[in-house]
Parts: C-alpha cells; structure tokens; sequence
C-alpha cells in the first residue's frame, strides 16, 4: 500500500519548524500499520531533521551552532542573488537533510520518545515551504 500527501510550512525568519504531529495525521489517513514514512521537502535553503523534542535550548544551540560554522554574508559566497542569508542557507541544507525515513509501527511514527521531526528554515525571510509525505506498508485488511 501506498499513500501520499504534501504540507504546506509557512515559516517566518530562520528557525524550526515541528512537523511529527502533522506527519502523524497522513500516517492515520493512509491506514499503514506497519512500514515506513518518507518525508521530503522540496527546496534547497531549508532542510529536515529529528532531534531533541522536550528542551528548547538543544534547538537554540543547533541554531547558534551552525551560526557559528555557515555565516550570512561571508565574502566568500559568491552566490548573494537573494541577500546575505542565500548561500549560507544553501550551505545549511547541504550539511543536513532534505529526505528523512521514519518506520511505522502500530499505525504510529516509530520516533523515540523525546525525538520530534522539523523543517528547519535557512532562511531570514518567510517562505511557503512544500514537503511530501510518502507512507508505504501493510494495513489492517491486507
């Protein structure tokens, strides 16, 4: 069986956006009880990740962290068309994840029980971001 769907993030400025709870949703839709979801999001300044859901502050150390190693605006970049924040955003999504794979078990994301799954936008400015949701697996009735 399989089941897809997209999301739709509106982000704000550079930061993390959660994403299990709606990712969770389309796993019920689909019926999947058993299998695997595959998330994808569909652009090269933003990017995916599963870490530390209970503490705001490992999220803050991500963000100050990767501050610290991609910087806006370093004369390096070549590559400004859409201001400072382009190149080091580009460099961000590079050095994470665009894709991300999450079994399914009973029906449920198999994340462990402080891990939760985010967009993390690159970028300063808002965006409309597009993700696909792909559940593959068995239901119930099969």
């Amino acid at each position: 069986m399989l089941h897809q769907a997209g999301l739709q993030v509106e982000t704000r400025t550079r930061g993390f956006h959660r994403l299990d709870t709606e990712v969770q949703g389309i796993v019920v839709e689909s019926g999947v009880q058993h299998g695997l979801v595959n998330v994808f999001v569909h652009h090269t300044s933003c990017s995916l990740f599963i870490n530390e859901n209970a503490d705001p502050d490992v999220r803050v150390d991500l963000e100050s962290w990767f501050s610290r190693l991609v910087q806006d605006g370093d004369p390096l970049f070549r590559h400004t068309a859409e201001g400072d924040d382009d190149m080091s955003a580009h460099i961000r999504s590079v050095l994470t994840a665009t894709s991300m794979s999450i079994p399914v078990q009973n029906g449920r994301l198999g994340l462990g029980t402080w891990q939760g799954l985010y967009l993390w936008e690159h970028r300063t400015h808002p965006h409309s971001r597009r993700v696909t949701v792909t559940v593959m697996g068995a239901d119930p009735g099969a």
